[in-house]
Order: C-alpha cells, then sequence, then structure tokens
C-alpha cells in the first residue's frame, strides 16, 4: 500500500526527476544525430523505414502500369527489371526486417521495465549502416545502375558482369552491409531481452511481445550468416573470376539456391512473427482480458521458428532434386501449418472470451489475419510438389507471397501504428481516417492480388515486362493494376494520417487502451524507459498490480535517481530476473556515425573497385571501432557497489557470463558459426555432386594445414592460460603468454596460407582450389581479429585498464579464440584430409 508523500519527500523525488531527465536528454541542434537513445533511435529507425517502403511501393506502382495494358512500352524491359529487383529488395530488405527491429529497439525498454537496451550504440550503429545501405542500394535506380536480376539473384546471370552490370555488386555489397545492422540488432535483442527485464519479470512472464521478438533475433543468427556465406562467394567470382557457380570449371548455381533459400524461407518467418507479436498485444487489449494459452501460444512460435529453416528446399522443386528430397520438404512445409493454426487460435480463442471492441488497431489486425489465412491455404498448396510443378515461377506464387506477406506483416503492422502512436506524443490517429484507409487498403488488396491467382493458372510467368493480347491476360492485368492504386491510395492515407500536424489536438492519458502490458507507463515526454525500475508479479502487471504506475512515476522502484550522473539500468538472471549488477550504458557518440559511414564507405569503394579507397576507408573503420571500444565498454567504476534502492547494493563491474558483453560476444560467434558451417557445406556440396572433386588438382596437403591447427591451439591454450595468470594477479607471466600467443598467431596464419600457395592451388582454375582459398581466408581473417584482440588486451594492462579484478575485455578475448579454435579444427582436417592427403 502506498503512502501519501509529505513536503519533503516530493522535493527529493522531484530532485531525482530533474537529475535523470539531464542525464538521458538527448542533444539538440546538428548534435541531436548523435543520440543513442532507444526511443530516438527507434523513432529514426522506423521513418527510414517506411520511406524506404513507401519508396518500393512507388516502384511496385510503377510495375502495374506497366502490365495493365497488353505489348505496353511505357518502360524499357531494362527499367522494367530494376524496378522489380528494387522493389523486391526494398521490401524485403529495408522494410519487412528493419520496421521490426524499429519497433523492438522502441518498445522492448519500457515493455521490459528497464530504462535501455545493453548497448545502445550499438543499436544506432545499426540504424546509420541500415540507412547508408539503403541510400546506397535504392539510389542506384537514378543512375540506371540499379540491379536487375530479381532480388533473388540467380546465377549464371547475375555473375556475369557483362550482363548484370555493376548492379549485382551494388546488391551483394550494399545487402552484405544492410545484414551487419539487423544481426547487431539481433544481438542487442537477445542480450536485452534475457539480461534486462525488470525484476521479478520470471521467463514465464515476459510479455508475448518480447518472447516472439527473441525467437526472431535468434533466427536472424541461423538465417542471416548463411546469405553473408553466399554473398562472399558471388561476389568472389565477380571480382575475381573464381569459379564457385560456374558449371565448366566444377561449380554450381543451384549452391546458390540453396544458400539464398536457406535464409529466404526463414526470413518469411522472421517477417511474419513480429507481426502475430503486434498481434498478441493487441487483441488481449481490446479483448479486456489475458490471452488465451500463453505456454500453447509460445510454444507454437518456438515450433514455427524451428520448422522454418526446414523449409528452403520447396523454393527448388522444379530444379530436378531427389525424390526422396521432394517428399520430406513437402513434409516439412505442410508441417508448418500446426504451429501457425495453433497461434491464430489462440486469438480467435481470446476474442470468444472477452468482449471485442472493433477499434481501428483491432480492425487492421483481424483483417490481416483473414488476408493470411488464405495465403496460408495457397501455401498448402504450392508445398506440394506436383502442383508446385504447374505453378513455379507464375504469377501464382506472386499473389500467394503478397497474400502472406502484406496479410501476415503489414495490415498487423498498420495496426501496430494506430494502436502505439500515443507513445510518440500522447496523441491519438484519427479513427474516421484509419477505417477509410481500412477498407481502401483490404478491397484495394483483394483487388490486385486475388486475380494473379487466375493469371497465374493461365500461364503468365513472374517477371515479365509484357505479354501479348490473345493469351487472356490483359482484363486480369488490368483488374489487378486497378486494385492496386487502391490500396496505395489507403497506404497514402495512413501516412497522411501519421505526418499531419496535430497541434491543436489535447493530449491523452497515459495509457488510453487500458492495456496491461509495461510500456503504456512510459511517458512521451521523458528519454528513459521508466522513471525508476519495477518489481513486476504479473503477465498483465497495469491489470493486476494497482497501484504500479503511480510507484513508478514516483520513483518508488530501483534506481530512481542519477547521482553519479551516468545512465544506468539493471543486470537480471535469465529464468527468473534476480538483480544482479548495475549496467552503465553509453550515451551520444559521434563513433557510431563515423564507424558506420567508414564501414559503409568501405563496402562502396568494392562495389567500384576502388580498391585504395576501400583501403583508407577499411582502416578509418578500424580505428573509429577500436577507439569506440577503448572508450566506451569495460569502464572501470568509481566504486565496486552501489544503492539502487529498496535495500539493495549491486556490483557496477561484471565479466565473464555474468557480463552482457560476454554474452553479446558469444551470440555473435554463434552468428559468425552459422557462415562458417555454411561455408564448409559448399566444401562438401561440391564433393558429393561431382565423381571428381579436385579436378585432378592438387590439394594443400597434410602439413601446413595440420601445423596451422597446431600452432593455432597453441596460442588458444596460451590465451586461456594468461587468463587464469591474471586472475592469480600475475600480471607479467600474463602479458608473456598474450605475446607469446601473438607470435603463435601470426606464425599460424602464415603456414594456413603456405598450404595452398605451396602447391600451386589457382582458384580461378576450378573450384576446389577456390573452395579450400576460401576456407583459409575465413580463418586467416579470424585470426588477424583474434591478433587485434590479443594486442588490445596487452595495451589495456599497460594502460591500467585490465587488472585481476577487472578483466572483462580477457574474458571476452578468450571467448573468441574457443570460436575461432574451433573454426581452424574444422577447417584444416578437411582440407587437409578430404577428399585426399598429401596431395597428388
Amino acid at each position: 500500500m502506498s503512502v501519501r508523500p509529505d513536503a519533503d519527500t516530493r522535493e527529493i523525488r522531484n530532485a531525482q526527476a530533474e537529475r535523470l531527465r539531464a542525464v538521458w536528454a538527448n542533444p539538440s541542434g546538428w548534435r541531436y544525430w548523435t543520440s543513442v537513445n532507444n526511443f530516438q533511435v527507434g523513432l529514426w529507425y522506423s521513418s527510414a523505414a517506411f520511406a524506404f517502403m513507401l519508396f518500393g511501393g512507388v516502384l511496385a506502382l510503377l510495375m502495374r502500369l506497366q502490365l495493365a495494358t497488353p505489348v505496353s512500352d511505357l518502360f524499357s524491359a531494362d527499367f522494367y527489371n530494376q524496378a522489380f529487383t528494387l522493389h523486391g529488395t526494398v521490401m524485403m530488405f529495408l522494410f519487412a526486417v528493419p520496421i521490426f527491429e524499429a519497433a523492438a529497439i522502441f518498445l522492448l525498454p519500457p515493455m521490459l521495465g528497464t530504462r535501455e537496451l545493453p548497448f545502445p550504440r550499438l543499436g544506432a550503429f545499426g540504424f546509420w549502416s541500415f540507412l547508408i545501405g539503403g541510400v546506397f542500394v535504392c539510389g542506384s535506380i537514378f543512375f540506371d545502375a540499379a540491379p536487375s536480376s530479381g532480388w533473388f539473384m540467380y546465377p549464371p546471370l547475375a555473375t556475369d558482369p557483362e550482363l548484370s552490370g555493376v548492379g549485382a555488386d551494388i546488391w551483394l555489397l550494399g545487402l552484405s552491409f544492410i545484414e551487419i545492422a539487423s544481426i547487431a540488432a539481433a544481438v542487442e535483442l537477445i542480450v536485452g531481452i534475457m539480461k534486462c527485464r525488470a525484476p521479478g519479470m520470471r521467463i514465464n512472464l515476459m510479455p508475448l511481445f518480447a518472447w516472439y521478438l527473441l525467437i526472431v533475433a535468434g533466427m536472424i543468427l541461423f538465417a542471416f550468416p548463411p546469405l553473408i556465406a553466399g554473398d562472399i562467394l558471388f561476389e568472389m567470382q565477380r571480382m575475381f573470376d573464381w569459379p564457385f557457380f560456374d558449371p565448366t570449371r566444377g561449380g554450381d548455381p543451384l549452391l546458390w539456391q540453396h544458400l539464398f533459400w536457406i535464409f529466404g524461407h526463414p526470413e518469411v518467418y522472421i517477417i511474419f512473427l513480429p507481426a502475430i507479436a503486434l498481434m498478441a498485444m493487441i487483441v488481449p487489449t481490446f479483448s479486456q482480458r489475458p490471452i488465451v494459452g500463453y505456454s500453447w501460444i509460445v510454444l507454437a512460435a518456438v515450433g514455427t521458428g524451428f520448422l522454418s529453416f526446414g523449409l528452403w528446399v520447396h523454393h527448388m522443386f522444379a530444379t530436378g532434386l531427389p525424390q526422396i528430397s521432394l517428399a520430406f520438404f513437402s513434409a516439412a512445409s505442410e508441417a508448418v501449418v500446426i504451429p501457425t493454426g495453433v497461434q491464430l487460435f489462440v486469438f480467435i480463442a481470446t476474442m470468444l472470451a472477452g468482449r471485442v471492441i472493433f477499434s481501428v488497431p483491432m480492425l487492421f489486425g483481424v483483417g490481416g489475419i483473414a488476408i493470411f489465412v488464405v495465403g496460408g491455404l495457397t501455401g498448402v498448396m504450392v508445398a506440394l510438389a506436383p502442383f508446385n510443378w504447374q505453378a513455379h515461377d507464375t504469377y501464382f506464387v506472386v499473389a500467394h507471397l503478397h497474400y502472406v506477406m502484406i496479410g501476415g506483416m503489414l495490415f498487423p503492422v498498420v495496426a501496430g501504428i494506430y494502436y502505439y502512436y500515443p507513445l510518440i506524443d500522447a496523441k491519438h490517429l484519427s479513427e474516421t481516417f484509419g477505417r477509410i484507409a481500412f477498407w481502401l487498403m483490404f478491397a484495394g488488396f483483394n483487388i490486385a492480388f486475388f486475380p494473379m491467382h487466375l493469371t497465374g493458372m493461365r500461364g503468365m510467368p513472374r517477371r515479365v515486362f509484357t505479354y501479348q493480347t490473345e493469351l487472356g491476360w490483359d482484363w486480369l492485368n488490368l483488374i489487378s493494376t486497378t486494385g492496386a492504386f487502391v490500396f496505395a491510395s489507403g497506404v497514402l492515407l495512413v501516412a497522411f494520417d501519421v505526418l499531419r500536424p496535430k497541434n491543436r489536438y489535447l493530449r491523452g492519458e497515459m495509457n488510453p487502451w487500458r492495456a496491461g502490458t509495461l510500456e503504456w507507463i512510459s511517458e512521451p515526454e521523458e528519454n528513459w524507459g521508466v522513471r525508476s525500475i519495477p518489481v513486476i508479479t504479473s503477465r498483465y502487471p497495469l491489470w493486476d498490480q494497482k497501484t504500479l504506475m503511480r510507484d513508478i512515476s514516483e520513483g518508488r522502484g530501483y534506481l530512481p535517481d542519477a547521482e553519479e550522473g551516468r545512465r544506468e539500468g539493471l543486470v537480471t538472471s535469465v529464468l527468473d530476473a534476480r538483480p544482479l549488477q548495475v549496467l552503465r550504458v553509453g550515451g551520444t557518440s559521434y563513433l557510431t556515425i563515423v564507424s558506420a559511414a567508414s564501414l559503409g564507405a568501405t563496402f562502396i569503394a568494392l562495389t567500384f573497385h576502388w580498391w585504395i579507397a576501400s583501403l583508407v576507408a577499411a582502416m578509418a573503420a578500424f580505428t573509429a571501432i577500436v577507439w569506440w571500444l577503448w572508450t566506451g565498454t569495460a569502464e572501470i567504476p568509481e566504486k565496486p557497489e552501489k544503492d539502487v534502492g529498496l535495500d539493495l547494493t549491486l556490483p557496477i563491474y561484471a565479466s565473464g557470463p555474468a557480463s552482457v558483453g560476454w554474452w553479446a560476444m558469444f551470440i555473435t560467434m554463434v552468428g559468425d558459426s552459422t557462415a562458417f558451417a555454411s561455408l564448409v557445406f559448399g566444401y562438401f556440396f561440391y564433393w558429393t555432386i561431382h565423381p571428381d572433386f579436385t579436378g585432378g588438382i592438387d590439394g594443400p596437403g597434410s602439413f601446413w594445414p595440420l601445423l596451422a591447427l597446431a600452432l593455432f591451439a597453441t596460442a588458444w591454450g596460451l590465451t586461456v592460460v594468461a587468463r587464469r595468470y591474471n586472475a592469480k594477479d600475475d600480471v607479467l607471466v600474463m602479458r608473456l603468454c598474450l605475446a607469446v600467443s601473438f607470435a603463435l598467431t601470426c606464425a599460424a596464419s602464415v603456414a594456413a596460407f603456405q598450404g595452398p600457395r605451396a602447391h600451386a592451388m589457382q582458384p580461378t582454375a576450378h573450384v576446389y582450389p577456390a573452395i579450400v582459398w576460401i576456407l583459409v581466408i575465413w580463418v586467416l581473417a579470424h585470426a588477424a581479429v583474434g591478433a587485434v584482440m590479443q594486442a588490445y588486451c596487452l595495451a589495456r594492462s599497460f594502460a591500467g585498464r585490465l587488472t585481476r579484478q577487472y578483466d572483462a575485455d580477457l574474458s571476452n578475448v578468450v571467448l573468441f579464440w574457443h570460436f575461432l579454435v574451433i573454426t581452424a579444427a574444422v577447417t584444416f582436417p578437411v582440407i587437409g584430409l578430404f577428399p585426399q592427403a598429401g596431395g597428388r
């Protein structure tokens, strides 16, 4: 029971709030863009994603204008190819995934009852990377240099520079840069959800939005790296003529399809699951009761994420794969319907059990589910191999894709905009505009895309820019074009509603929908997630903990003050959210912009083969990132512990598994290992499809690879030993171990390079030496990072920033080396012993 505060208590709490406000305030003027605050970065991220979506929508309308009538010459074939390639690229890579990362950065801190995600500068770096990469890719069409080989970039068309031009390089390197932003966001989301929840918010009390985003972030770690691996192989063929997809030199274009669709089909669920997460927040609110079957929907989401990785081959049914593969992947494609259906039935049960209020968010949500169900039914059809052979690469698949994507993603996103807009400035969007926009979008969508099923069944192939009159496709295409413009008018009405001035509107309530989850305690004018960090005992704390909102706003939780002038939150345990540590996060910084801009310049220069410019930009990026790490991580605090309130004292510093930095390194290396596993998959893919994988070419032998492995293992062992001697406060031995380990890393790298070089393996001659070199280069790149880390720890030690008590840097480096030695232990026996040992 709360007690009414006296005048002195109110004065103290007001002073605490003013200190918090000063610490968390964003800079003004031109320094505004250095902000790393989750609220601000989330708004930037979502604004950029919607801008890209509108750009992609304009491209779609241009395509529909071209197809509205037969034998149209409105646009050239080349421009049409650029438009449909960029349309798919923008919608999949620059809108569908980033919009949910933006929503997560914006919503998760208050939803989890914390002030900030653990790596706000990493989030800002991800945004700037996304923006630079997106502008680079989209801007290419204004210079007639956009990619034109389809958003899936199939070889051999896309691997031939003469046929595809520089556009394919822009696609590959631009999206590789954007994928860095996605993985950075995934790391931050996983660590934030697992380690930064409010005390008491056990894992079975987490909001469903957090559960879904946790699953999606984990999927990103396993889905995006195979595409990055494929991009590496693809760009090595385009830049240096290494024949990974050239059948005349042992390559195979199907490897690209495998790597792309290992990413591409989980990508559909990476897009779909966060949209369902929004529905999981909206449905209980407008049904005015908790979600029915919380555990069932969590298990169904996990099952959907797991099964999504077993579906990629159903995009390849027409490639001549063995019958057993077709049967297995067809069955898996049908099986994913089960957990998806569970999630939809949970929403229906919740609505039936409550009293549904059909507001604009609910209207968009229910309409989206209806559209998605139609897309799911056609998905069951294309999952059957015999039907797939008939419908493959026709407009039937275009219709199916858009029913799933727009119904399963865009409609719930618009529902989320209308639902969460009051969190931005405590004002509502127009109910009238919202309802008109819904019916325009719902009717226009079905008018546009339902006829495409019939167009596809009549044989119209995808990606054609014109067609003859006598084929019977003309009236169906005209209807689709009409529907597309109706749909676009609804989207524009939503955009107008968001952007129009609202100064004359009165400020609304903090929780206008009477929702039960914590994000509604966040006040729009404040920059922190919560005024003080609460103790949570319910899945819907605003419904069940009656005085919670008042207690938080009056500073009766943890960390109600910023007495040291630092941005602080709590680190809690993974399962039961016990408070473990005070987490200090970084403030505004130019380094996020400088790092992203210089790294982006590296990728852009590589696109045009400006080698010196690329090297200079890479050095600038390296310097900025090292300076960022030196000044912004593992800071030694002015005192070991702090009173966080409610009679609890916590340490300010942590290292090893207790620290969020260690978790971030572990998660990053899991994603890195997935990319490495994809390259190893490529090695054995070539081995299995060719009777003579080597093509009569000598291998690297066994001596040099196994010597390199032995040296890397020794370097790893000395790094581990260095950590142990540092724990004993034996600084001299620790430094000696690191120095010797650094020298052995360099020696191991020379030995690794010497293997294929000594046997004159020419990567342009055949795919066997090419894939061997790629695996060696992968290890050498990681060895270079490992050596830099060892030198960094030595420098930190000499600077007095790495001690027995404060050893987070060394713990993280040892963790990186665990993964590096595993990579070496796989690579060198594979290339040295399979398919032959010792060369010829």
